[in-house]
C-alpha cells in the first residue's frame, strides 16, 4: 500500500512532466490532472511540484541550461536599465535561476500611466507583441496591472508587469514557492553576473 508522501510524489512528478512538455501551464490544473491519471486524491502543494519540475529540466536539459540562464539573466540586466526610471525588478524563474526551454523574462516595473513604459520599449530593440490590462482577484481584492508582452532580439519571449508606483516596495507572497517575492533589482544583478551567474534563489 502506498503511503501518502509516496502518492505526493508521484503527482508531483505527473505534474511536473505536464508542464515540462507544455500539456498544462497552470500548476492547479496540471496538479489536477496528474492525480486524474494516477487515479488519487492527494494533492501535492506548488512547492514539490516545481522542484520535481526544475530537477526535470535540469536532467533533460544539461550544460544548456546553465548557459541559456546567464544569457537570459544578459538579455533582462539590459532590459532593466534601459528602463531603470520606473524601478525594474527582475523575478520568474530567470531570477529564481531555474529558467528551462520555454521559460520567458519577466519583470516588474512602476509607472503612471504605464503606456509610457510601452512607448520607452519601442525604443529599443525589443519587438512588442502585445500590450493589455490584467485584473485578478486574491482574497476578495481586485489588482489591476499592465502587462507588455515581447520578444528580445535574441528571440528571448518576454513579459513586463506595469504597476502603480504606490505598489512599489510592497511585500508580495510566491504563490509557487510560498516565500517573499524579492526578486533582483538592476543593480543587484548586474552583481550577481560578476560574481555568480548561475546563483538559484529558493527555498
Amino acid at each position: 500500500m502506498n503511503s501518502v508522501d509516496d502518492i505526493r510524489r508521484r503527482v508531483s512528478c505527473e505534474a511536473a512532466t505536464l508542464l515540462y512538455f507544455g500539456a498544462e501551464n497552470e500548476y492547479k490544473q496540471a496538479k489536477l490532472k496528474a492525480a486524474k491519471i494516477l487515479g488519487v486524491h492527494f494533492l501535492p502543494t506548488n512547492l514539490e511540484v516545481a522542484l520535481e519540475l526544475d530537477k526535470m529540466a535540469e536532467e533533460k536539459e544539461g550544460a544548456l541550461r546553465k548557459e541559456r540562464l546567464i544569457l537570459m539573466r544578459r538579455e533582462a540586466l539590459k532590459i532593466m536599465k534601459h528602463l531603470d526610471t520606473y524601478c525594474p525588478l527582475l523575478i520568474g524563474s530567470v531570477w529564481r535561476g531555474i529558467a528551462r526551454i520555454g521559460s520567458d523574462i519577466d519583470i516588474v516595473v512602476y509607472a503612471d500611466p504605464p503606456e509610457q513604459v510601452l512607448e520607452l520599449l519601442k525604443t529599443s530593440n525589443i519587438k512588442i507583441q502585445q500590450a493589455c490590462w490584467t485584473r485578478v482577484n486574491k482574497q476578495g481584492i481586485t489588482y489591476s496591472s499592465y502587462h507588455i508582452y515581447a520578444e528580445t532580439v535574441t528571440k528571448i519571449c518576454l513579459e513586463i508587469v506595469v504597476r502603480n508606483p504606490d505598489e512599489a516596495g510592497k511585500i508580495r507572497k510566491c504563490d509557487i514557492f510560498g516565500d517573499e517575492l524579492k526578486g533582483l533589482k538592476t543593480r543587484e544583478l548586474e552583481k550577481l553576473l560578476k560574481e555568480n551567474a548561475t546563483k538559484h534563489f529558493i527555498p
